[in-house]
């Protein structure tokens, strides 16, 4: 077991800050015309992912904690977590069709990874002004738009009250009605990027089952905010979703999820 006395209310704010400077970059970018490319498996490719990724290696690197570094716009170059079962995983601008949308649900992902589980994570949405940070034994909290810092809890829900769902603004798929015509009454929170897990983080809804492609730098950092917020983000057979294998970049399809007694695995 790795001794984590190194996870300190003190490096997560560091990492907040470097979330944060990686956010002002890419909404300097937001704020005007930009162009748009697209990567070998068809996904989108602004210059804020580029710009936002360069400062984070750069700021990350010059921390006195010197880990290997897995980001979604530089796989090349990792060679795989250190001796203790560490490295960085980051999604520089998560939600990139959210991003050229301009619908303000995107999100900077910064996350901690320990023998394959997220041991700090920061997720910042830079057009909403709102960031979560977590770290293991520090809990999970939320920084709104005003400056207030409030810790933050997932929800128990209430036997006879509709389930809260989150879902995909960009990626619906099919199998996602087919799970709530079983779950019963509901409600479904449609949003984007990462800022997904932390509805159900902070206790606005009660589930995000997720049936579709993600990988591993989309979760991380808001995987840390759910679980350290009180929640559960487990794969479909209720196992704990991990990160101890990246030479792997997909996840697996995943739930995350609130207080409840609800079996959610059973539903599929």
């Amino acid at each position: 077991m790795v001794n984590s006395e190194y996870i300190t209310a003190d490096l997560v704010a560091e990492v907040e800050a470097i979330a944060r400077d990686a956010g002002a970059a890419i909404m300097a970018i937001y704020r005007r015309e930009f162009s748009v490319e697209e990567k070998a498996d068809k996904s989108p490719l602004t210059e804020a992912d580029a710009a936002a990724h360069r400062l984070i290696a750069e700021r990350l690197a010059a921390l006195p904690l010197q880990l290997p570094l897995l980001s979604e716009e530089d796989t090349e170059h990792f060679g795989g977590p250190d001796a203790l079962g560490r490295y960085w995983l980051v999604d520089p601008l998560d939600g990139t069709k959210e991003f050229i949308k301009r619908n303000g649900e995107f999100t900077v992902n910064i996350a901690l990874i320990e023998q394959g589980r997220p041991a700090l994570g920061v997720v910042y949405a830079p057009a909403l002004s709102v960031c979560y940070t977590a770290a293991r034994g520090l809990g999970a909290s939320k920084t709104d738009a005003d400056g207030h810092c409030r810790p933050i809890r997932v929800a128990e829900h209430q036997p006879g009250t509709p389930w809260r769902v989150v879902g995909s603004r960009s990626h619906a798929g099919e199998e996602i009605p087919r799970l709530l015509a079983k779950l019963g009454e509901h409600e479904l929170v449609p949003m984007g990027s990462s800022l997904k897990l932390c509805l159900v983080a902070e206790g606005a809804a009660d589930a995000y089952p997720r049936l579709g492609p993600t990988c591993l730098w989309d979760t991380a950092a808001a995987h840390c905010v759910a679980e350290q917020a009180g929640g559960r983000v487990v794969q479909l057979d209720g196992n704990p979703l991990s990160y101890a294998t990246p030479q792997q970049l997909l996840n697996p399809h995943f739930l995350v999820l609130g207080n409840s007694e609800r079996d959610w695995p059973a539903l599929f």
